[in-house]
């Protein structure tokens, strides 16, 4: 048997979400073959078998595991099927035996009663997330049977015995740890049938209608009742065993609206009337955006964060683009952005500056003699911030295509723990989404980004005159601990000089 544990996926990483298994507990699975991913606060991984055999879960998907903790265990041969297969006999009597174990399944009387079991440490209490079986249903020992949600993981709820379903806790409601969920009509003998028809049908309406049914909304009918703010006890039901069916729901509806109208016909027209709706919904952080949230909110708290603003005059730039893009992308296969510039200005003016391109350890400063430049991509999941290395020795096509590379990766979800970890220096460009003007946030243990922003027109002066330019803020924020004013606000005007006149950049002066 081979224990499967969180391996080690980066500096500074100590734990890992499991995002979903690929595999299904008892499982076969192949030596290599990919059995679950997993997510950090800067990647997503998959996790491979270590040797062929039969899977046993641990860590359900969305619970948390720190590095080395065991989340699987891959057992050695195939799996064991839960129910035997009896020897093949002739057919006749095999069709025989079907209706027999049937008219055998009968109550036994007993019921097991569910209960909200102890998912955790510090966990008070559990929301029912989804019914993954309907009331009445038939349901095997150890069958999933719900889905249950904490604050800090989602798992799965397993029936505890064979039986007949019956729900108490309905889907989004919340309950204490001990907090009865359900219970399960035990039976055996196979599945579960009605009782034979030989009661008269007024007998049966007459038994049925003290039955768990009565008053109990079908799922469809729950639903609009509970759209439209309409208790079930105050509905009628007209299904069998008194249950209130979708039609019934339905004729409740449409009674509730009639009668706000009768009042309203009578009285004094509201104030203010809106067809809009006042819906709303919540939804899970994904551990991706809970650790955005907390390394922000920690860098507000533990660096002296500080931002120094100058603006660029964008026409040199934009005219040397304009004129070389179609030949650039013709001889290289890429675009020509603003992307590649930046980069190549922001390297020249980091070894000029070398507070800006350093971060602190400890007691110590680390000064780095090489620029790998972390770039901001936003994804579907949340900002992530790939590294553009040794930025300082690439052209300007290898910069266009490697920006190109990392985004759409980030964007899949694919980028690796080595293409996210260990920039100097951050660009983030929040011009692509309008905005004007902002204060970046640091990426630790970095200590300064940039950031970028929209073009417009402005009135500027120029040798005199009042002239119409494309003006671009640009905003540094930096940590004090470490860069001066001096060295901040020098940084960036040496970035706008190589910007406003790019033959710098080429000749590096």
């Amino acid at each position: 048997m081979a224990q499967v544990k969180v391996p080690t996926v980066g500096e500074s990483i100590t734990e890992v979400t499991i995002a979903n298994w690929l595999k299904k507990d008892g499982d076969v699975v192949k030596m290599d073959e990919v059995i679950a991913e997993l997510e950090s606060d800067k990647a997503t991984f998959e996790l491979t078998a270590p040797q062929a055999g039969t899977l046993k879960i641990v860590k359900q998907a969305g619970e948390t595991a720190a590095i080395g903790e065991l989340i699987c265990e891959v057992v050695e041969g195939g799996a064991v099927s839960s129910k035997k297969e009896e020897p093949k006999k002739d057919e006749p009597k095999k069709e025989e035996s079907k209706p027999a174990a049937k008219s055998e399944a009968k109550a036994t009387g007993g019921v097991k009663e569910m209960k909200v079991p102890a998912v955790g440490e510090s966990i008070t209490e559990v929301t029912i997330s989804t019914w993954l079986k309907k009331d009445g249903d038939m349901v095997a020992l150890d069958e999933i049977i719900a889905e249950v949600e904490s604050d800090k993981a989602t798992f799965e709820l397993p029936a505890e015995a064979n039986g007949i379903l019956r729900i108490v806790a309905k889907e989004k409601e919340t309950l204490p740890i001990g907090g009865l969920i359900c219970r399960i009509e035990i039976t055996e003998g196979g599945a579960a049938t009605s009782k034979p028809k030989t009661e008269a049908p007024e007998e049966e309406a007459k038994s049925t209608d003290k039955s768990y049914a009565a008053g109990h909304p079908s799922p469809a009918a729950g639903k609009i009742l509970d759209e439209k703010g309409i208790k079930s006890s105050e509905v009628s039901g007209s299904g069998v065993g008194g249950r209130i069916t979708k039609e019934d729901a339905e004729k409740a509806q449409a009674k509730s609206k009639a009668e706000p109208a009768k009042a309203a016909a009578s009285s004094t027209p509201p104030v203010i009337s809106s067809g809009g709706t006042r819906d709303k919904r919540s939804e899970k952080m994904t551990s991706l955006r809970k650790t955005i949230a907390k390394r922000l909110v920690s860098v507000k708290n533990e660096t002296a964060m500080l931002t120094t603003f100058n603006e660029v005059d964008m026409k040199p730039l934009m005219d040397l683009r304009s004129k070389y893009k179609d030949k650039f992308k013709e001889k290289y296969g890429v675009g020509l952005g603003f992307m590649s510039f930046f980069t190549k200005a922001v390297c020249i003016a980091l070894k000029e500056w070398p507070a800006v391109n350093a971060q602190i350890n400890g007691d110590e400063i680390i000064y780095h003699s090489y620029c790998d430049v972390s770039i901001a991509v936003s994804t579907p999941k949340g900002l992530v911030v790939p590294v553009i290395r040794n930025a300082e020795s690439l052209t300007f096509d290898q910069i266009e295509a490697e920006v190109v590379r990392l985004a759409t990766r980030g964007r899949d979800g694919k980028l690796s723990i080595d293409e996210m970890q260990g920039g100097t220096f951050s660009i983030t460009n929040g011009g692509v989404f309008g905005s004007m003007m902002s204060t970046p946030i640091l990426n630790p243990p970095q200590s300064a980004i940039l950031g970028m922003h929209n073009i417009v027109e402005r009135p500027v002066v120029k040798d005199g005159q009042i002239v119409i330019r494309p003006i671009m803020y640009l905003a540094l924020s930096y940590d004090h601990r470490i860069v001066d004013g001096r060295e901040s606000v020098s940084f960036l005007v040496r970035v706008k000089e190589l910007l406003e006149d790019p033959s710098r950049l080429i000749l590096g002066v």
